[in-house]
């Protein structure tokens, strides 16, 4: 018997539940988005009794979590939710509102098999599990058009700098250098993917990791508010709401690139676009070759109904399975957990991000060194610095350093 259905067989003989509708609320709703949701559903379905109510909702994380959060805390919890790694967990979990999982990653061999070790570190309080991590997730990418270079007469770049020098070629041939969303979460993520390859990686685990305020305001930092200050410029024609519009606008040649997380692979794959060919993609915007260790967990809120809980933990179970890990990821376009598995069909993108994860180049994401409010004050500050073209990078620099002076 090969190795996935033997798992599979596993998978179904742990069942102890009924046959049970469970409800697993997440916002993936973009089109690469849901083909990956589909492929979750769709092993759920076949390899257990149960079934997948799917509870998408649409936005971003933003919008998500303070819904679900509130359904969790007034006492009507789904079955299953995708939640951020980092403090909002740690408030439900303090609470006893999460269902613990250690018996399921001891059965199953997660220290033994997750890679890098951080990311099972992201589901663990005093010792317990408490999330199924489903993936590896990097933010600091930047998506770039060949054609959109090939038009505008210049090379395609290889790193930040070649990016800002190409911009104006880019603008006459009536491109948008940079394409950018005007939802807030997405400002703040360039200038996080900014902060690691300009600051370097040293500096920027100074202000994230170890929150140290006077490195803010040092002279690695000024770089990063004056390239963040380029960068409003070279989006400032980007009219587009979604990150998934943003995306497209490189897709089909109307921008330059766009700075954003992994996830964008998947848009480029459903559009039929190929890695190395229509499109290139560069981890740390081409300067530093290290990616945080995000990624999307899977939370299971406590239920007193017996049947749910079983029905939760076949979940659980399935998704650190070998063949979900490499549907689920090969669509979205982020990396599996596990070290262990197969991914020979693999694009160009993904291999670099592979490679990087080969040589130790993942580290913490800062979503578990600041609290909710700390990120919620910079992500304020960096919304108001990008609208503003007035807002010098001097004074940016100076708020953020006081944000930084008191973060908990």
């Amino acid at each position: 018997m090969k190795i996935n259905a033997l798992i599979a067989a596993l998978v179904l003989a742990c069942s102890t539940a009924n046959a049970t509708d469970l409800e697993v609320t997440h916002w993936w709703t973009s089109g690469g988005e849901a083909v990956a949701v589909k492929k979750l559903s769709e092993a759920f379905t076949s390899k257990t009794p149960h079934k997948w109510v799917d509870g998408a909702i649409a936005g971003s994380g933003n919008t998500a979590t303070p819904i679900i959060m509130s359904r969790i805390l007034g006492g009507d919890p789904m079955g299953a939710t995708q939640l951020k790694h980092g403090r909002d967990a740690e408030e439900l979990i303090k609470a006893g509102l999460l269902l613990d999982l250690t018996d399921i990653a001891e059965e199953q061999g997660w220290k033994k098999v997750i890679n890098p070790p951080q990311i099972l570190d992201t589901c663990t309080i005093n010792g317990r599990i408490y999330c199924a991590p489903l993936n590896i997730h990097s933010a600091q990418w930047i998506w770039l058009s060949r054609k959109a270079f090939d038009d505008a007469g210049v090379k395609v770049p290889t790193n930040w700098d070649e990016f800002v020098a190409a911009a104006p070629a880019l603008e006459k041939a009536g491109k948008v250098p940079l394409a950018m969303g005007q939802q807030s979460w997405q400002s703040t993520l360039a200038f996080n993917a900014m902060s690691l390859a300009i600051a370097g990686v040293d500096v920027w685990k100074a202000v994230n990791l170890e929150k140290k305020a006077d490195v803010a305001r040092g002279s690695e930092y000024k770089k990063v508010f004056e390239a963040a200050a380029a960068a409003r410029s070279l989006s400032k024609n980007s009219k587009v709401q979604d990150w998934n519009q943003a995306t497209n606008m490189v897709i089909n040649d109307q921008a330059g690139g766009q700075i954003m997380g992994d996830w964008a692979q998947g848009e480029f794959q459903i559009a039929g676009k190929v890695a190395g060919k229509d499109y290139d993609c560069l981890p740390g915007l081409g300067v530093h070759e290290v990616l945080d260790t995000g990624g999307d967990g899977i939370y299971f809120p406590v239920n007193k109904n017996p049947d749910i809980t079983a029905a939760q933990k076949d979940l659980a179970r399935l998704l650190l399975t070998p063949e979900v890990q490499v549907s689920f990821n090969l669509a979205k376009g982020s990396l599996p957990v596990r070290g262990d598995v197969d991914l020979a069909s693999a694009n160009e993108c993904m291999k670099k991000g592979l490679a990087i994860l080969a040589k130790g180049g993942a580290i913490t994401s800062s979503n578990l060194s600041f609290t909710p409010d700390t990120i919620g004050q910079i992500e304020d500050l960096i919304v108001e610095f990008w609208a503003d073209p007035n807002y010098s990078a001097a004074d940016a620099q100076k708020a953020y350093a006081a944000i930084i002076e008191k973060a908990d």
